[in-house]
């Protein structure tokens, strides 16, 4: 079996991180993704093999060879989940079982599934949730995610092994770079503005991970011995990672320097959970990064140039022109063209 890793999703803000460090590991990479925010977000390479295709289409020929999977493709966070919830639920439920389903029968030894702490939804200040802890998610994103993972664990087996990963929320620079994160958010502010916006009320605790740490534990995901993962569930992130926003806007804006003001916005919100990383440490797994690391990646990033806050760093900014952009072309495309006309046939 060839070392090649079948990367969904593999054009956005993870694994543009990701597919790169598997790469330098000696993996060949397979990334099938819509490639919403550009193709050139990963590098032109020879061990990097590029497919534009939808997770909902995918075929048995798309596994011929794979020997891991990782399943980063989803509609990603909470407002692009309640504005496509019917999507949402076929991407990120239905999509991915049925991934877990054709790299079983294609004989792939390994399925990663990315899921999200999200699904812990709001919790008692006083609870720090461990992956036996009950779930409470709130939001068609976190819903979704959360039955994903009920429906692929199951398919685990002596020959086939499932792990599901509950990512913190990620910040840090990305070639696909989102700012409607919130550390990236807030560094942006600061960065940019001299204020930071920070939503109300400030008390909410939420655990973070930085975009290589997290890329890390996929990798750790496809390469720990199978008896130490298969079948497991595992919080990603560090106790050093989570805060509350409050007090992390403050770090934030320290770093970023001493002239940047606090703004607040918004109603208060109402996910918040603290999250134990104990189990994934056990078994080999550490972070590396803090929020001041990630806040210096992006400032260095935006000062050299290489990103900036556009329509297609802000996810749902961007769903919405293309959606916006689709129908100005079908108002105006006559025979499946613009300016040239096409044939009638």
């Amino acid at each position: 079996m060839s070392d090649v890793v079948l990367v969904t999703g593999g054009g956005g803000y993870i694994g543009t991180t990701l597919v790169p460090m598997l790469v330098e590991r000696g993996y060949r990479v397979r990334v099938i993704d819509r490639f919403f925010f550009g193709r050139d977000r990963l590098p032109d390479d020879d061990r990097i093999e590029k497919i534009t295709e939808d997770t909902r289409r995918l075929t048995p020929a798309h596994f011929a060879g794979v020997r891991y999977v990782i399943d980063l493709a989803a509609i990603s966070n909470d407002p692009s989940g309640a504005l496509f919830p019917e999507a949402t639920w076929e991407i990120n439920h239905a999509a991915r079982v049925r991934c877990a389903h054709l790299a079983r029968e294609a004989g792939a030894e390994r399925y990663v599934l990315p899921s999200s702490c999200s699904v812990y939804g709001f919790q008692d200040p006083d609870v720090i949730a461990d992956e036996s802890h009950p779930t409470n998610p709130l939001t068609v994103y976190a819903k979704a995610n959360e039955r994903a993972e009920l429906d692929v664990l199951p398919l685990a087996g002596d020959s086939f092994g499932v792990v599901v990963l509950r990512q913190a929320t990620v910040y840090g620079y990305s070639p696909r770079m989102r700012f409607d994160l919130a550390i990236n958010g807030m560094t942006y502010g600061a960065w940019k503005h001299r204020r930071l916006p920070l939503m109300r009320d400030g008390s909410q605790w939420r655990p973070m991970v930085h975009v290589a740490d997290t890329s890390r534990a996929l990798i750790w995901a496809i390469e720990a011995p199978a008896s130490d993962v298969s079948g497991e569930v595992f919080n990603v992130g560090s106790e050093e990672n989570v805060y509350q926003i409050g007090p992390l806007g403050r770090l934030v804006a320290e770093t970023v320097g001493d002239d940047v003001e606090i703004e607040w916005y918004g109603d208060p919100d109402h996910r918040s959970y603290r999250v134990s990383f104990e189990k994934i440490e056990s078994r080999g797994y550490k972070a590396e990064h803090t929020a001041v690391d990630g806040v210096r990646d992006v400032v260095a990033a935006l000062e050299a140039g290489h990103t900036d806050r556009t329509p297609d760093t802000i996810t749902l900014e961007w769903y919405r022109l293309l959606v916006e952009w689709r129908e100005r072309l079908a108002q105006v495309e006559l025979d499946g063209a613009l300016i040239e006309l096409g044939s009638r046939g």
